[in-house]
């Protein structure tokens, strides 16, 4: 029987866990980050954030906020976007598991403009920054629809530039192609939640009925390997 994508599954990752800790937390992470440089998914979000920057005076800090930051690999790669282009960036990365903080700390040592905390993104204390742009990087799919678009709301409200969100289509041929890349991964954890995260994440039609709710420009790109690429620009 073909697995079912017709609407977004509501199973719950392992990696949900936010008290999860040690070795094979560390290894999901790195590998992970392994994928999605295999599958160029940073690329998306360092594009969304080239077109968003568009026309930007790069003599101002820019202020970046990366929400489920994991052990911060999209921000390394920012960072070094911003080195070579000449911006000065100040970036913050949240995640809700301290372990995943504590690694990501470690992993960016030599890159002073990073800095990292631990918190829920959906309490009353996320709610309190500010900052010019929120990237989402395979994070909004954890959300089922009324919350992503309450978290999206919130970001547009606290946001002076905008969003750039890079998250999977959900896709039978994406599931089915992940499950044959995940017979060489040794990690279940990361083949279970890779398609388990497939089940979860969007069609185009998802991400066009929030966009609606916001009543803001935005622009929704399909983006090898089945990915969306949605920049939600402020009015």
């Amino acid at each position: 029987m073909l697995v079912d994508t017709k609407h977004r599954s509501t199973e719950i990752e392992i990696m949900d866990d936010l008290d999860m800790s040690g070795d094979l937390l560390i290894s999901s992470l790195d590998q992970l980050a392994r994928i999605n440089k295999w599958l160029g998914g940073n690329k998306i979000t360092i594009d969304g954030l080239k077109t968003i920057l568009q026309n930007h005076p790069k003599g101002k800090t820019i202020s970046i906020v990366d929400l489920g930051c994991g052990n911060g690999d999209l921000l390394r790669k920012i960072a070094d976007f911003g080195r070579k282009n000449g911006y000065k960036f100040q970036l913050l990365g949240i995640d809700a598991n301290q372990a995943t903080i504590d690694y990501a700390v470690q992993l960016s040592e030599n890159f002073s403009e990073i800095s990292y905390v631990k918190e829920d993104v959906l309490s009353e204390e996320f709610t309190t920054h500010r900052y010019d742009i929120a990237t989402c990087t395979l994070f909004l799919h954890h959300f089922e629809d009324p919350v992503a678009l309450d978290f999206i709301q919130t970001l547009l409200q606290n946001s002076t530039i905008g969003i750039v969100v890079n998250d999977l289509h959900r896709h039978r041929l994406a599931y089915y192609l992940f499950k044959v890349l995940s017979s060489f991964i040794s990690n279940h954890m990361t083949r279970e939640d890779g398609l388990t995260s497939i089940l979860k994440a969007f069609k185009r039609k998802d991400l066009e009925r929030i966009s609606q709710k916001l009543n803001v420009t935005s622009t929704i790109t399909w983006r090898w390997a089945f990915r969306y690429q949605w920049i939600i620009r402020k009015t």
